[in-house]
């Protein structure tokens, strides 16, 4: 009879390699992949598109009729110095974010009663996630990014 059995460790090393190479160790299903760039690039372009309506009373880097859009999300609501907004829109203690913005965007006139903005909103969701991107995507620009007194 021979000695005893003797385990061999680089057997079981490589089985536990194979499976964490395979992905089969893992408890947790991996992360979803974030959508591809060109994705989001259409969803900026879209939404581009959709910000044309919005010209009309606003501009990125200017107040017009409405106030500017750069630095727009994370703001308070009624907070951009020497622009006379509605008593309401002071009064909202909103700040945007896209929710605050999406449900805004959805009926203005819902959200904030009172609001001297007219226009009736933007009905179509996904319009309003198209033009959130774009908003959020101007946001980081070069042109939103300029000091204030550059902008002017």
């Amino acid at each position: 009879m021979s000695g005893p059995r003797r385990r061999r460790p680089h057997r079981l090393a490589g089985a536990l390699a194979l499976l964490l190479v395979s992905g089969m160790a893992g408890a947790a299903a991996p992360a979803p992949a974030p959508a591809p760039a060109a994705d989001q690039q259409q969803q900026v372009q879209r939404g581009e598109q959709v910000y044309a309506r919005c010209q009309a009373c606003h501009a990125l880097v200017q107040d017009r009729v409405g106030p500017h859009h750069c630095g727009l999300l994370g703001r308070r609501a009624g907070s951009v110095p020497g622009f006379a907004y509605s008593q309401a829109m002071k009064d909202s203690r909103i700040t945007w974010d896209e929710k605050t913005l999406n449900q805004f965007l959805s009926g203005p006139l819902k959200l904030v009663p009172g609001t001297s903005m007219t226009y009736d909103g933007v009905p179509d969701a996904k319009d309003r996630a198209d033009l959130i991107a774009y908003l959020r995507h101007a946001n980081e620009s070069a042109q939103c990014r300029q000091p204030a007194a550059a902008q002017k």
